[in-house]
C-alpha cells in the first residue's frame, strides 16, 4: 500500500504565497461589486422617487404616459387576437362590449299604456322590431311635449315619410326617418356633429320636428304646415300628403284611446275621424307665407311618394 506524500513545509508556504493575492483580489472585487450594486440600487430608487414626484404634479404628462402604455398594451392584445384564426378568436376579435350604447332601442315594457299600445300597433303595421320603435315613440312624446306638437302627429309623419326606415333616401336627397332635406337644412345638424347625423334616428326625428314646427307656424294651420313640409307650398295641391298624415294620426289616436284598429287600416278614414285644423299662435296672418329653398323640391318630393 502506497502512502500519499504530504507536501513539505516549504512547498505549502509557496502555495500559500501564490494563492494569497488571488484571495485578496477576489475579496476586493466582491466588496467593490457589492458597493457598486448598493449605490446603483440607491440611484435607481432616487430616480424612481423623483419621477413619481414629477408626474404627480404634471397630470397632463401622467395622462399621456398612461395613454401610451394603454395603447401599447391594446396593440399587443389586438395583434395576439388577429393571429388567432379559430372561431373563438374571430368572436373575440369582432366583439365590442360598448356596442349596446349605440343602439336606438328600449324595452317596450317601460312605456306607459298609450305609448306601448301605439308602439305595438306601429310595429305590426310597418313590420319594425318593437324595441327600436318603442324608443322612437318615447322620443316623440318627449320632443312633442317640448315643441308643443302632438306625438301622434310626429309619428304619423315618420310613418308616411319613411315607414320608419332610418336609412331611407328619396331621389332628391330627403333623408332619414322624417325625410329631411339634409342639404337645405344642414345648419340644423351642426348641433349634432354634422350631416351624417341625419341617419341617426333620434337626431333625424329632432331635426324633423323643428322643421315641421316652423312649417306649421309659417302656414298658420296644421294642414298648411304639412303642405309646406312636403314642399308643396307653391302648388295647388300636395298630392294627398296631408290627408295621409292626418289619417295615420287619426289611427294612432284611436289606438291610444284603446279602440281596435286593424293594422291594414287604410289611410282614408271617415271625415269625422280627421283631426281639426290646428291654428298656431306663432303664425302672423297679416304676413304672407314666405317660400324657402325647400319649396323648389316640390314636384320631385311628391313624385317620390
Amino acid at each position: 500500500m502506497t502512502v500519499p506524500r504530504v507536501p513539505s513545509q516549504p512547498v505549502r508556504s509557496k502555495i500559500a504565497e501564490f494563492t494569497r493575492p488571488l484571495v485578496v483580489f477576489a475579496k476586493d472585487a466582491g466588496r467593490g461589486l457589492l458597493e457598486v450594486s448598493h449605490n446603483s440600487l440607491a440611484l435607481v430608487g432616487l430616480v424612481v422617487v423623483a419621477l413619481c414626484l414629477f408626474f404627480v404634479n404634471r397630470a397632463d404628462l401622467r395622462h399621456t404616459v398612461e395613454e401610451s402604455a394603454f395603447g401599447w398594451l391594446q396593440t399587443r392584445h389586438i395583434a395576439r387576437i388577429d393571429a388567432d384564426d379559430s372561431p373563438a378568436g374571430l368572436a373575440l376579435a369582432l366583439s365590442e362590449s360598448n356596442a349596446v350604447a349605440r343602439v336606438t332601442a328600449v324595452d317596450p315594457s317601460g312605456l306607459d299604456r298609450d305609448q306601448a299600445a301605439i308602439a305595438s300597433w306601429l310595429s305590426r303595421r310597418y313590420r319594425v322590431a318593437p324595441e327600436p320603435l318603442s324608443r322612437l315613440v318615447q322620443e316623440a312624446w318627449a320632443v312633442g311635449e317640448r315643441a308643443k306638437l302632438e306625438p301622434t302627429l310626429i309619428l304619423a309623419v315618420m310613418a308616411i315619410e319613411s315607414r320608419f326606415n332610418p336609412f331611407a333616401q328619396s331621389p332628391v336627397g330627403a333623408q332619414g326617418l322624417m325625410q329631411v332635406m339634409t342639404v337645405i337644412h344642414d345648419e340644423k345638424y351642426e348641433a349634432f356633429g354634422g350631416n351624417h347625423a341625419a341617419f341617426d334616428p333620434v337626431t333625424n326625428l329632432r331635426v324633423g320636428v323643428q322643421i315641421l314646427k316652423e312649417c306649421i307656424a309659417r302656414a298658420g294651420s296644421l294642414e298648411g304646415g304639412l303642405k309646406y313640409y312636403v314642399g308643396a307650398a307653391n302648388l295647388p295641391h300636395d298630392g294627398g300628403y296631408a290627408g295621409k298624415v292626418l289619417a295615420e294620426q287619426a289611427h294612432l289616436r284611436s289606438v291610444a284611446a284603446g279602440r281596435q284598429v286593424a293594422v291594414t287600416a287604410p289611410l282614408i278614414p271617415p271625415p269625422s275621424q280627421l283631426p281639426a285644423t290646428t291654428p298656431v299662435e306663432a303664425a302672423t296672418p297679416e304676413t304672407p307665407p314666405i317660400a324657402d329653398a325647400a319649396d323648389t323640391a316640390v314636384p320631385e318630393r311628391l313624385a317620390s311618394r
